[in-house]
């Protein structure tokens, strides 16, 4: 008890430099999270003074982020901190950071599940559904019939992506639908967009995130083409629980739950289009 006395003494909770990112998302793989290979300036563009590290005599310890993406709604992530230093009031500093960077806004999450209590404990945050990372295989045939995303007008991606979305975020998508190995294919019907999907190169394999669609023939449909756009190697998908639909179509092409996290509000659940979100954007950002 003593050391870990002396160990919050020499603590300093600070905002995280650009070039400093790659440190949390280390951390993030250390707890297998799996983050893209170009994640870390995009996150940080979003918000760069929403990211903060945890350091003890100036060697960084711990890392959170939280991302404002407008005066209402905010996004809690990257929490963590190095096992030998747990348990020693680090993470609630951090936390404490965040929460004070985000002021009142409407704040989410997607929490593991050994932190749920914790998190409801002492953030007063409430859980609201499940969201499941399934794990699968590319390969396979691009369907005929959709469009590049960058075929699609950017004001027109932005509207459809704010019904699944809690708050508008056009500097994230602008850096997200264009990153260095990615592939992305939207939906277009009579003029009208009616889904897209992302998936991106990750530490291991790809990730999809985010497929949204109006309806399951659609997401199938995007979804078969981001499949097909990556090599036979594993590929991921976060499906919302409650969406059943999404639910099927992961089982559909044999993929197998890895884990579940958690989603959580300090406030109210948004209200978004929960039926149309066949895939979560990320764990780390909403």
């Amino acid at each position: 008890m003593e050391k870990s006395h002396r160990e919050i003494k020499r603590l300093k909770i600070r905002k995280m430099k650009r070039d400093e990112t790659e440190f949390a998302i280390q951390m993030a793989a250390g707890e297998g999270w799996n983050p893209g290979i170009h994640d870390r300036e995009i996150f940080y563009d979003t918000d760069p003074d929403g990211f903060f590290i945890a350091e003890v005599d100036e060697k960084p310890v711990g890392c959170v982020s939280a991302v404002a993406y407008d005066d209402s709604f905010g996004f809690f992530g990257f929490y963590v901190v190095k096992p030998e230093f747990r348990k020693k009031g680090i993470g609630t500093k951090l936390t404490e950071k965040s929460l004070e960077h985000l002021g009142n806004r409407n704040i989410g999450l997607d929490g593991v599940l050994e932190n749920e209590k914790k998190y409801q404990e002492l953030m007063k945050f409430k859980s609201f559904y499940s969201n499941l990372r399934f794990e699968g295989r590319g390969g396979g045939e691009v369907p005929d019939g959709l469009a590049k995303i960058s075929d699609v007008p950017f004001e027109s991606l932005l509207e459809y992506d704010r019904e699944m979305f809690p708050a508008p975020r056009p500097a994230f998508l602008k850096n997200w639908i264009k990153q260095p190995d990615s592939y992305a294919f939207a939906a277009v019907e009579a003029g009208k967009l009616k889904g897209y999907g992302v998936i991106r190169k990750c530490q291991n394999g790809y990730k999809i995130g985010p497929l949204f669609a109006d309806d399951s023939i659609t997401a199938e449909k995007i979804f078969l083409a981001l499949k097909a756009s990556v090599p036979d190697e594993a590929i991921y998908l976060d499906v919302p629980e409650p969406n059943k639909k999404a639910m099927e179509i992961a089982k559909k092409y044999e993929m197998t739950v890895m884990f579940k996290t958690i989603r959580m509000y300090s406030r109210e659940e948004p209200d978004i289009n929960l039926e149309k979100v066949y895939g979560v954007t990320t764990f780390e950002l909403g």
